[in-house]
């Protein structure tokens, strides 16, 4: 039987017209292309709280998050588009992976929703740079927590003149990098799991 990796492709943004949404998207379509089953999630489809260890006390953990959780059982990659803020990841970036490192119960492994996957991880901004110190510290924080991360990413600078009206990169290398990306990540799944 031939392996189909499972990728989940999200952006570390919420808002509707969201550059890594589009971002994101590119990547998915080349590891489409290369033979993956992606599966696209919006955060903004699970709100949560900010993470509070008392409120997970006394409430346990959100209904949102056990459902995010489930999803990310089920795909062995990750393709991630983070913006940059401050030098670094978002919040709801941030605030979903605290949440989603959280066991569900007493029997679930620590980190199950991470451990072994691998990830390709891109980003755009307005900027020359692309968002590309937000990558160092994205990369940072997935390596700690188990997660491979694919040594290539992108970074996509001048976002506001980057697009076209379809969602595409105008520049076709550009392009071709972030499809490239996701080619990469279905290509290391298949021969992880094949």
């Amino acid at each position: 039987m031939t392996y189909t990796p499972k990728i989940l492709a999200f952006a570390g943004s919420t808002r509707t017209n969201s550059f890594h949404k589009k971002l994101v998207k590119i990547a998915a379509q080349g590891a489409k292309n290369a033979g993956a089953e992606v599966t696209f999630i919006d955060l903004r489809d699970y709100p949560m709280p900010l993470y509070d260890e008392d409120l997970e006390a006394t409430e346990g953990m959100p209904a949102n998050v056990r459902k995010l959780k489930e999803v990310f059982w089920q795909h062995q990659g990750l393709l991630i588009a983070s913006p940059e803020y401050n030098s670094s990841y978002s919040g709801v970036l941030k605030n979903t992976i605290d949440w989603l490192s959280r066991p569900a119960s007493s029997d679930e492994p620590g980190l199950s929703c991470f451990v072994g996957k691998v990830a390709a991880i891109m980003s755009t901004s307005p900027g020359a740079l692309g968002g590309l110190r937000g990558l160092a510290t994205l990369r940072q924080l997935l390596e700690n927590i188990q997660v491979i991360v694919l040594p290539s990413q992108q970074a996509i600078p001048k976002a506001f003149e980057a697009f076209n009206a379809e969602g595409m990169l105008g520049d076709a290398k550009q392009q071709a990098s972030i499809e490239k990306l996701g080619e990469n990540l279905a290509g290391m799944l298949s021969k992880l799991n094949g």
